[in-house]
């Protein structure tokens, strides 16, 4: 059995050692994994012994229970906290409730007291801990979120390109009818809200309810469609004009014509039976099911044209920009991708997009022209990634089988495999560079928190909030970074440059101890003297005597 951490915060030390000894600790499911004399000095073993439950007296020095309480709420706010007091005093126990205390106790602490309420506190750590592992409650949670779930990956499949992997796996999970196909149509359904009746038509119950008109025409396309096709539909609301996105599978037993003509006639049930004017624009197919978002942004394109066409039916692409095959076009989305990937990685994400793109040029048939605009525009966001973060041009391209220069890059791009490497280790090649930035700048951010510790040790309210607001940093990354960067953490960090320079002090001048403890940041004496024990074994009188 896993037995939960504790940490005992107490100024007294017998009574620690008192708790301690006289609680069968295994017993009620715990084990003491640190004790501390005061807040500030429990904060630190908090950070690194990391408990579940902090049991700690309301009054003493430096930092007393309820300040305690109040810093480990901000942090850690799932951390159960027991204070115990000697002073039955209502104002305390206002504070303590609201800062959300689990327990709040009278000293002395009656053992058999605490005995029953650290098992009250195991029970629902336990009870806790249940819920988020029960496999039974989780498999609920998951099939209650299952539609939202199923909806979230069909916007994301219609709005940029995905790994084919990953999108087989959850057509597999969500239970989407779409896999195995020969190839794929998206539509976009726009509805006329704003209903324009003639003389002899009378408004119908539903136009009073105008956000249930969707869910009807859902229903009307689903009831169409289901005899012939694998369909998915999904609302959309990422454009001004559809409405309802859709993808359709074309199978051995079915066809785009027949699709088109499908719709056509749904417009007209539609017009007919709900009194809605809707247009449906039809994208260009898709081979690959990963691919399909550029189908819908091409079914999105269609609708634009109803300005021409007039709204009402079906708008299909083919037929109003004729003779393309397809647009090639290195757009927001797949430019976004690309960046992403290079920035963050790993190698795998960016040999998978440096295919998508390459893949896309394969299934356009377009001009030569459109397919040398399409990888001017290419090298032209890696030119821009490499001017953006500063990058050494020169040793990028240095060694480039196509030439130092990447503008001589595009005359020997008709060779799709000499673009498809270019375009992979160039990639690589920046991903490598931005990551070398990455760690120069780290180590320059910790340098520059170092000296300004040096700066302002002295200043007693020196506090990592303050330096990141120096650094303009969150707090929460700087911490991280800099325990990763000195193996400290800040609180250690300071409270050892403290030290160092009150041993300094001590051995060179004859200040008095109060004064010395002020000159490195330290308010009180006595709190000083008690950090400097604690680190050096002997008291800063004592260090200095024995010089």
């Amino acid at each position: 059995m896993d037995l939960y951490r504790i940490i005992l915060v107490d100024d007294e030390e017998e009574v620690r050692k008192s708790i301690i000894r006289k609680i069968d600790w295994t017993a009620v499911g715990f084990t003491v994994v640190g004790d501390a004399e005061n807040g500030e000095d429990a904060l630190e073993k908090i950070e690194n012994l990391e408990p579940d439950v902090v049991l700690t007296d309301i009054r003493m020095p430096y930092m007393d229970g309820l300040t305690l309480a109040e810093r480990i709420r901000q942090k850690y706010p799932s951390m159960k906290i027991v204070i115990f007091s000697g002073y039955d005093d209502f104002e305390y126990a206002k504070q303590a409730i609201k800062l959300n205390v689990t327990e709040y106790i009278l000293k002395p602490v009656n053992v058999e007291e605490l005995t029953a309420i650290l098992k009250r506190i195991k029970t629902n750590l336990d009870e806790e801990i249940e819920q988020k592992r029960n496999v039974n409650l989780l498999r609920e949670n998951y099939k209650r979120s299952l539609p939202i779930l199923r909806e979230q990956f069909l916007k994301d499949l219609i709005s940029r390109p995905m790994d084919g992997e990953t999108v087989q796996t959850l057509l597999r999970e969500y239970d989407i009818p779409l896999a195995g196909a020969k190839k794929w149509i998206a539509i976009a359904v726009e509805l006329e809200l704003e209903l324009e009746l003639t003389q002899e038509e009378a408004p119908l119950p539903l136009h009073e309810e105008k956000n249930l008109i969707p869910i009807s025409v859902m229903q009307i396309l689903s009831e169409n469609l289901k005899p012939s096709y694998r369909f998915s539909l999904l609302s959309f609301s990422g454009s001004a004009d559809a409405k309802i996105a859709g993808i359709a599978a074309i199978d051995e037993n079915n066809s785009q014509t027949e699709l088109i003509n499908i719709l056509g006639d749904i417009c007209k049930e539609i017009r007919k039976t709900l009194k809605v004017p809707v247009t449906i624009g039809i994208g260009h197919s898709a081979q690959k099911l990963e691919n399909i978002s550029r189908s819908f942004q091409s079914a999105l394109d269609a609708l634009g044209y109803r300005s021409v066409v007039g709204t009402g039916s079906t708008i299909y692409i083919n037929d109003v920009e004729p003779g393309i095959g397809g647009k090639l076009q290195f757009g927001s989305e797949e430019e976004s991708a690309l960046i992403q990937a290079i920035k963050f990685g790993p190698e795998e994400k960016i040999r998978e997009t440096v295919r998508g793109i390459v893949d896309r040029m394969n299934e356009a048939r377009v001009h030569a022209r459109q397919q040398q605009a399409y990888i001017l525009s290419v090298a032209n966001c890696m030119i821009q990634l490499i001017q953006q973060y500063d990058l050494n041009m020169e040793e990028i391209f240095a060694e480039d089988p196509l030439g130092p220069d990447p503008f001589t890059v595009i005359q020997s791009m008709l060779n799709r495999e000499n673009f498809s490497r270019w375009l992979y280790q160039t990639a690589l090649k920046i991903n490598n560079a931005l990551s070398r930035e990455r760690d120069y700048a780290a180590g320059q951010v910790i340098e520059k928190a170092k000296q300004y510790i040096m700066d302002n040790y002295q200043d007693p309210g020196l506090s990592v909030e303050q330096i990141c607001r120096y650094l303009h940093m969150s707090p929460a990354y700087f911490s991280t970074m800099f325990k990763k960067a000195t193996g400290q953490t800040y609180i250690a960090y300071l409270t050892e440059v403290r030290l160092n320079k009150a041993v300094e002090l001590l051995n060179m001048t004859d200040e008095k101890t109060y004064v010395i403890a002020s000159q490195v940041g330290y308010q009180e004496q006595n709190y000083f003297s008690y950090v400097f024990k604690k680190r050096f074994g002997v008291s800063p009188t004592k260090f200095r005597g024995s010089r």
